[in-house]
């Protein structure tokens, strides 16, 4: 599987050139065997797996130096993402820069506040881990 997967349309407008070109050819292929066909070229098994791992992408404003307002272990942060790295269709690593450090222990007699954390978020911005209250330990929203 390809690391940059393209957008629907950009993928549509292929398998029309795919066709296109076969069809000078003397191939005739309907449209949706050239979507499969370029579901292949991507990695993919078929066009439905391709169209799934398009649509979870992250959205593309995710990018280093992005702000963002969220929870991370349920207490509300504003931060900056200071690095990002795809590691799956649609999930990526993020290391955030909280503009408050936020205390991480929640013992009584004991802090320990944390400026810098990272986290795998996906399409919705939210991490699989979850807190002992089952909220997500991350959860992001861009800043307007």
């Amino acid at each position: 599987m390809t690391g940059t997967l393209p957008t629907v349309d950009a993928v549509k407008k292929q398998a029309k050139e795919l066709r296109s070109a076969l069809e000078k050819d003397g191939q005739t292929v309907s449209h949706g065997h050239a979507l499969e066909l370029i579901a292949h070229q991507h990695g993919y098994r078929d066009w439905n797996t391709f169209r799934a791992a398009i649509d979870e992408r992250p959205p593309e404003t995710w990018t280093k130096g992005t702000r963002v307002t969220g929870h991370y272990l349920s207490q509300p942060i504003e931060a900056e993402i200071i690095a990002i790295e795809a590691i799956r269709p649609g999930w990526v690593r993020v290391t955030l820069d909280l503009d408050q450090p936020v205390d991480v222990v929640t013992f009584d007699s004991f802090s320990a506040y944390r400026k810098r954390v990272t986290g795998n978020i996906g399409p919705a911005g939210q991490s699989q881990e979850r807190t002992s209250n089952g909220r997500p330990q991350l959860d992001l929203t861009l800043l307007d």
